[in-house]
């Protein structure tokens, strides 16, 4: 069972860290490209202020986003501001969604997020906590995958395994760490391709990150492409 309390401890103190690296940068180093394809590290920032307000929104009962077209607007509105207010916007926009999430309320219930998805209101912590440690690996400012907590590795792991699970375009996989542990991910039947490495190697490939598979080794058969996130 999902401990949203735990994970709301979780947000906060992968917030903390993002606030304290990202305090450390100047205007200048805001501008400049991020891990993202097209993006700067203004761009990431922006995007995570405007994520804990649609969050919110998630857990009010309103749509996430008025469109795709205005949440694409306001990061680029937002992504050219300078540091302070890039700092300001991120304390804002993370005490408004801890201070909507920390009361008590039915956390069993279904929220709808993004293009018709939906999931239960007891796993957007942990949601959040992926944008939280996922971007501040993107700024590419020192934090990288093998710093995420082994805990959030774990996770996230085992969600993208599950996201591409019954998918027909990714072959049957097994994926194993060099310490034992195993999962299971693409469409159904036996896996004839198993993808062994480390955790932060597993998840750079599941989430498009980092080299994408070169650390990795695949027996088998060729490594599976996955579908973008």
């Amino acid at each position: 069972m999902t401990d949203h309390v735990h994970d709301l401890r979780s947000v906060r103190e992968a917030t903390d860290r993002l606030l304290t690296a990202v305090a450390k940068l100047d205007n200048a180093a805001l501008s400049e490209e991020s891990h993202l394809p097209g993006w700067t590290r203004g761009h990431i920032l922006a995007h995570l202020a405007r994520n804990a307000d649609a969050l919110v929104n998630v857990f009010e009962g309103r749509p996430m986003y008025a469109s795709a077209d205005v949440r694409d607007a306001d990061i680029a509105r937002d992504a050219g501001r300078p540091l302070e207010e890039h700092l300001a916007d991120l304390r804002d926009s993370a005490a408004r969604f801890l201070a909507t999430t920390e009361p008590a309320q039915d956390w069993s219930r279904t929220v709808e997020l993004r293009n018709g998805v939906t999931d239960s209101a007891a796993n957007i912590p942990f949601r959040r906590w992926v944008e939280v440690d996922l971007h501040h690996v993107d700024l590419d400012i020192g934090y990288g995958l093998a710093d995420l907590p082994a805990e959030f590795t774990d996770r996230e792991i085992t969600f993208l395994a599950d996201r591409w699970s019954g998918r027909p375009e990714v072959p049957p996989t097994a994926l194993a760490t060099e310490d034992g542990r195993t999962w299971r991910t693409g469409s159904a039947g036996d896996p004839a391709v198993t993808v062994s490495g480390s955790p932060a190697a597993l998840l750079a490939w599941l989430a498009g990150r980092g080299d994408k598979g070169a650390a990795l080794t695949t027996t088998g058969g060729a490594l599976p492409a996955l579908p973008p996130l």
